[in-house]
């Protein structure tokens, strides 16, 4: 059997609206809210993976990182753009709005309200 990762847990202030966000900047589904008394707000990455937003008192954000084709990287970053989300090339330089990714032609990392650290590299 090969290993495929099911889901994460990804600490959030606001469980719905970290996962509203995110998914409204990568393009992607979020899920019913699941879980004893709802406390995840899954988004479908893909066929296998959902990443699952979880309300913590004193969240601290993890590090997520994605490789997408050109076309879905163009479309990331116009939304981010659009709603005025800063994003840079480097982990220490989130806002700079630069592109150039220090390990592949095209990436970016932004940031969500907790902390959260999304970074997406593409060719």
């Amino acid at each position: 059997m090969t290993i495929t990762l099911n889901h994460t847990i990804v600490p959030a202030l606001d469980n719905q609206g970290a996962a509203d966000f995110f998914a409204g900047i990568m393009n992607l589904e979020c899920l019913p809210l699941a879980g004893a008394h709802a406390h995840f707000a899954p988004v479908r990455v893909n066929e296998s993976l959902t990443l699952d937003f979880m309300t913590v008192e004193d969240p601290e954000g993890h590090h997520l990182a994605f490789d997408v084709d050109p076309a879905t990287f163009d479309g990331i970053l116009a939304r981010l753009k659009d709603r005025g989300v800063p994003y840079g090339n480097h982990p220490a330089h989130r806002d700079n709005g630069r592109i150039d990714h220090p390990l592949r032609p095209r990436g970016l990392f932004f940031t969500d309200e907790t902390g959260n650290l999304y970074e997406v590299m593409s060719d």
